[in-house]
């Protein structure tokens, strides 16, 4: 029996558009061009068994067309990196909108922001009744930041369903106590929270950070500034939006300090909206230190990066290993992935340790002992 993986997504934005290009792209390739991917072959599972079966959007100009269409639409921005996308069979659904949408989007021009569809919104049942009509295995969180409300209902239509649910975004379940007991206790896997790019901003702080820890360099300060055009910016122009996001980056640079900086010594986060950046990305990073001696020093780095194609071979891999804990009964966070592919897992690691730790559990095998 050929293997598939079903999938369902909830937010058809940029991070969908990259991803589902790159299925497309990736679906008759080769080993030879796994760019961005952890394996070609993951457990089993490579980019032709993804299927993609339903979706779940707000924007009059994505509901009711085929996913492989509506990912074009307006406000999204994101580079076109595959050439030809074909129709999914995926039509996209109208979503819950619960705090989706940040009020003050209201206030920018219809082609940088969201156009509420006229539709009725669905329940719980109506999704729940999609994801197991269509098979899904797994269902994507892709909502803007600071959609709890929203993340939350999501969240409980893949538990009642069954399907695996990917939280790419830094709303925390996964790494919820209460949350994870539910998935557990329902034998549902959850991967989550908050998706790491391939190499995005906070990945190249974590490594410069462990870097000075292991080289004997004591950080005082640092900061990660960032700036992007895409919705995703806009929407965390609403500072109340952000407190999850700031949370989830801050503490992903903290776990792998050789000592947690005072508050006031660290800042990482989100910064402005820049229009004409659209979904580029650019991070300016700070860091200062002392060398042997106390001798001071500091790093300067400015990153440039396509800021939803930085993620979509991540959230594939993502995919693949929550279809593997779904085939293994598995529930519950799934650690390890967690752990490689997240800003907040439920438990933080090195990233050396965090793919060794992924590498044993694609393999199936005891998790390796922490350094």
């Amino acid at each position: 029996m050929t293997p598939e993986i079903r999938i369902a997504i909830a937010g058809v934005g940029n991070c969908a558009s990259s991803l589902v290009q790159g299925i497309a792209h990736y679906q008759n390739g080769g080993a030879n061009e796994q760019i961005g991917l952890m394996h070609w072959d993951l457990g089993g599972y490579r980019p032709k068994h993804l299927k993609l079966v339903a979706a779940w959007d707000i924007d009059e100009r994505k509901v009711g067309r085929d996913l492989g269409q509506a990912i074009f639409a307006k406000p999204n921005c994101t580079e076109v990196f595959c050439d030809h996308v074909p129709d999914s069979g995926a039509i996209v659904r109208m979503g819950r909108l619960f705090d989706g949408v940040a009020e003050h989007m209201a206030n920018y021009p219809a082609d940088r922001t969201f156009k509420l569809a006229s539709e009725a919104e669905p329940d719980q049942a109506d999704v729940v009744r999609v994801l197991k009509d269509t098979g899904a295995d797994v269902l994507m969180n892709y909502l803007p930041v600071g959609s709890q409300k929203a993340s939350e209902f999501y969240a409980e239509c893949a538990l009642e369903a069954g399907v695996a649910f990917v939280n790419c975004i830094p709303v925390f379940i996964a790494s919820d106590p209460a949350w994870a007991k539910r998935f557990r206790d329902r034998r549902v896997p959850i991967i989550g929270d908050d998706i790491k790019a391939q190499l995005g901003a906070t990945i190249v702080h974590r490594v410069l950070t462990d870097l000075f820890a292991k080289r004997g360099v004591r950080l005082d300060r640092t900061y990660q500034l960032n700036t992007g055009g895409n919705t995703d910016f806009l929407n965390m122009l609403n500072r109340t939006r952000l407190a999850s996001k700031k949370e989830s980056k801050t503490e992903a640079v903290q776990a792998v300090a050789e000592r947690r900086l005072d508050d006031e010594n660290i800042h990482v986060g989100p910064s402005d909206y820049v229009a004409w950046q659209n979904d580029n990305k650019v991070c300016f990073l700070r860091m200062e230190g002392r060398l042997f001696g106390g001798v001071p020093m500091n790093l300067e780095l400015r990153l440039s990066v396509e800021d939803s194609p930085n993620s979509a071979g991540v959230a594939i891999d993502m995919i693949r290993c929550a279809k593997l804990a779904l085939d293994r009964g598995q529930g519950g966070p799934i650690v390890a992935p967690a752990a490689f592919f997240c800003k907040h897992p439920p438990e933080q690691m090195t990233d050396d340790d965090a793919l060794h730790a992924t590498e044993a559990f694609i393999a199936d095998e005891p998790a390796p002992t922490r350094h």
